[in-house]
């Protein structure tokens, strides 16, 4: 290295030495106007507004059911209503026992349907500016919405994607078919929605159902399509046979893993978010087995006490409850439950021998709790048939001529009241 070298690196070091300190501020000062102009571009840009949440389905179904019963409701009630000044456009519904009871039955499906300190428009007593159901329901479903199957998805349709209905009904013909087609939609969404509000949503339809019948025979209009009862056909095998019978080398403990015999992996059911355990769906399969086996044996006893259609009906209902039996026993072991073995025979009052065919009426109403409790606990295939059994035990109470009430399978007198003005 030559002497030039060495001196000139010596001379461009200690020019950096120099310059350094009398710039420093200056850098600061530059990056301190960086900070400033980055924090004022953070602060001044909007933020993204929040998305909105999804409503639940539960809630969608429970809203659009509210809805559409005080539809149903003020419709009842102008068909029921006198013209005030007597004239002759008096309305042919008006003073019709069928169309007063209407009338009574939706009154009561709409304060179970009402959330506490809510103030649904078109309420019994509530002024016109009375605000709708907090939450938004949506379209009113539409009058074809069907009852799902045991193989179709109960959340492939929700009551806000519904087209709406058409023009609220003004004859009892029509109030007739917008019963009926409320109670099967109710029906439908009971498939999907939780636990509780899906027995709720199940006593509404099967409810609405039945009174669209009554209601068309005393008006004497045209009948609606009786409603399905008909089961959807179990499918599936307890997870711990399956498995057990694909590896005989499992160990012992795999039989005790909780399973999903409705549908779903890793322990979800369905599509109504695992209501309950399978203790609890176990149990209240247990409590529907005894049901149906003392429904049989009343119905054995009932049989040679009636004649006629009343005998026909009971030989019917008794082949009825005798396939339910066999239903709840097969879904139990499915749900790994144990099966209730079957009693020789039940004690039955001298009423009931004295009275065969209201004692029945009592047998089926007896019933119906039995599935409210069934319906909330369980999910997908086993709820369907809950749902199916319920309508058919509702409708067997009516033909015995017991009332099964305007909420089959629910007690009213726990139920909130309509608000007033």
């Amino acid at each position: 290295m030559t002497t030039w070298s060495v001196v000139n690196d010596d001379t461009r070091e200690k020019r950096w030495q120099d310059h350094f300190p009398r710039m420093l501020p200056r850098y600061v000062l530059l990056a301190c106007l960086a900070l400033v102009v980055v924090s004022l571009g953070v602060v001044l840009t909007p933020a993204r507004p929040p998305q909105p949440m999804e409503t639940p389905f539960s809630e969608q179904a429970r809203a659009a059911a509210l809805t559409e019963t005080l539809q149903l409701l003020a419709a009842g009630g102008r068909l029921g209503t006198g013209s005030p000044d007597g004239s002759a456009d008096r309305p042919a519904g008006a003073g019709n026992a069928a169309v007063e009871r209407t009338v009574t039955l939706l009154t009561t499906q709409a304060e179970a349907l009402v959330l506490p300190g809510e103030s649904p428009a078109g309420a019994p007593g509530a002024s016109p500016t009375v605000s709708a159901p907090s939450t938004p329901p949506g379209p009113t479903p539409s009058p074809a919405a069907p009852v799902p199957s045991a193989n179709e998805s109960p959340t492939a349709e929700t009551p806000a994607s519904r087209p709406p209905t058409a023009a609220q009904p003004a004859t009892a013909a029509e109030l007739v078919t917008a019963l009926a087609d409320s109670g099967r939609r109710r029906l439908a969404d009971a498939a999907g929605a939780d636990g509780g509000m899906a027995r709720l949503l199940a006593a509404v339809g099967t409810a609405q159902l039945l009174q669209a019948s009554k209601l068309a025979a005393g008006t004497g209009t045209a009948a609606p399509a009786p409603p399905d009862d008909t089961a959807p056909q179990l499918s599936g095998t307890c997870p711990s046979e399956s498995a057990g019978a694909q590896s005989p080398e499992a160990s012992p403990d795999a039989a005790d893993t909780p399973a999903a015999p409705d549908g779903g992996a890793g322990g979800t059911r369905g599509v109504a978010g695992s209501p309950g355990s399978d203790a609890a769906v176990g149990a209240a399969l247990a409590a529907v087995a005894r049901t149906e086996a003392q429904a049989i044996y009343a119905y054995q006893v009932a049989l040679p006490r009636l004649d006629g259609d009343a005998a026909k009906s009971a030989a019917e209902g008794l082949a009825r409850h005798d396939a339910l039996l066999s239903g709840a026993e097969t879904r139990a072991r499915l749900h790994c439950s144990t099966v209730p073995p079957r009693e020789a025979g039940y004690t039955l009052n001298q009423s009931f021998l004295g009275s065969p065919a209201a004692g029945l009426g009592n047998v089926e109403a007896a019933a119906l709790p039995v599935y409210g409790d069934l319906i909330a606990l369980s999910d997908g295939e086993t709820r369907q048939w809950a749902v199916a059994a319920l309508l058919g035990s509702a409708k067997r109470a009516v033909l015995w001529g017991a009332d099964p009430g305007a909420l089959p399978g629910l007690d009213p007198a726990s139920l909130p009241s309509l608000p007033a003005n």
